[in-house]
């Protein structure tokens, strides 16, 4: 039988120091939780996309809407996977700015395939954006799970000896 992993076991995973968030009251397994993080912020992700699309897309275009939602999104993300999920202390603007890299990362791939869909295939924009989403969706879980909160592994400060001596 093998060993639980960290986030089967309750712990933080991928060297991630802190607290676990509220969430862990209801769902034990940190991949479950982040999951279900992840799912609200596609949902309100997506939400800005259709409110900057109905409101600034109509004057400005979908790109102009692209943009406005991914700072909207990306600062509601990080709010909810920091108090939720990954409960880490210090570090704000590092986490933030290692956040952003992630959803970048997402972004680019949004900005090359939403005119694709858009101009070469015909597909409305607000469509084209949940399709792509879709994609983005596993880019981020991995970016987040292994980058965004990461915190070096704690070092432990008593040397080890196969005797059990100090030296």
């Amino acid at each position: 039988m093998s060993q639980p992993s960290d986030a089967q076991a309750g712990q933080p995973p991928a060297g991630m120091v802190g607290a676990l968030g509220p969430l862990f009251s209801l769902v034990k397994d940190q991949r479950i939780a982040f999951l279900l993080v992840g799912a609200i912020n596609t949902l309100v992700g997506t939400g800005w996309f259709v409110l900057f699309q109905l409101t600034v897309g109509t004057r400005y275009g979908y790109m102009a809407s692209l943009g406005c939602a991914h700072v909207a999104a990306v600062l509601c993300a990080f709010v909810l996977y920091r108090r939720f999920v990954f409960r880490v202390r210090g570090h704000v603007w590092l986490d933030l700015a290692r956040f952003e890299v992630v959803n970048l990362t997402a972004l680019g791939i949004n900005a090359a395939f939403l005119p694709l869909l858009v101009e070469a295939f015909g597909v409305p924009p607000i469509p084209a954006q949940l399709l792509i989403t879709t994609v983005t969706m596993f880019v981020s879980w991995f970016g987040h799970r292994g980058f965004s909160f990461r915190r070096p592994p704690v070092l432990d400060p008593k040397p080890h000896s196969s005797t059990g001596a100090t030296p």
